[in-house]
C-alpha cells in the first residue's frame, strides 16, 4: 500500500519536470525558452495541487516521496 495517495495528473506533471529538467541540462539546448517555460509552467502546477491540501500532502515527506518515485526514470537514464 503507497503511504501517500498521489493523485496520476501530479505523477504525471512531476515526470514532466523531470524531463524537460533534463532536457534543458544539455549543452546548448534546443528551444531553450520553451523549455524554461515548460518548467515554471509546471512548477507552478505541481506547487498548487489541491494535493499538497489534503491530509496525506501535508507532510514534507509527501513531496520528497513524490521526486523519488518519478526519479526513477532519471536514475534509469544515468545508468
Amino acid at each position: 500500500m503507497d503511504r501517500f495517495p498521489f493523485p496520476d495528473d501530479l505523477i504525471d506533471a512531476q515526470r514532466e519536470w523531470h524531463a524537460a529538467y533534463r532536457a534543458l541540462s544539455v549543452p546548448r539546448p534546443r528551444h531553450a525558452t520553451e523549455l524554461r517555460r515548460l518548467l515554471l509552467h509546471l512548477s507552478v502546477r505541481i506547487y498548487w495541487h489541491p494535493f499538497w491540501a489534503t491530509p496525506a500532502g501535508r507532510s514534507p515527506a509527501a513531496r520528497v516521496e513524490l521526486r523519488r518515485l518519478t526519479a526513477g526514470d532519471r536514475l534509469a537514464d544515468v545508468a
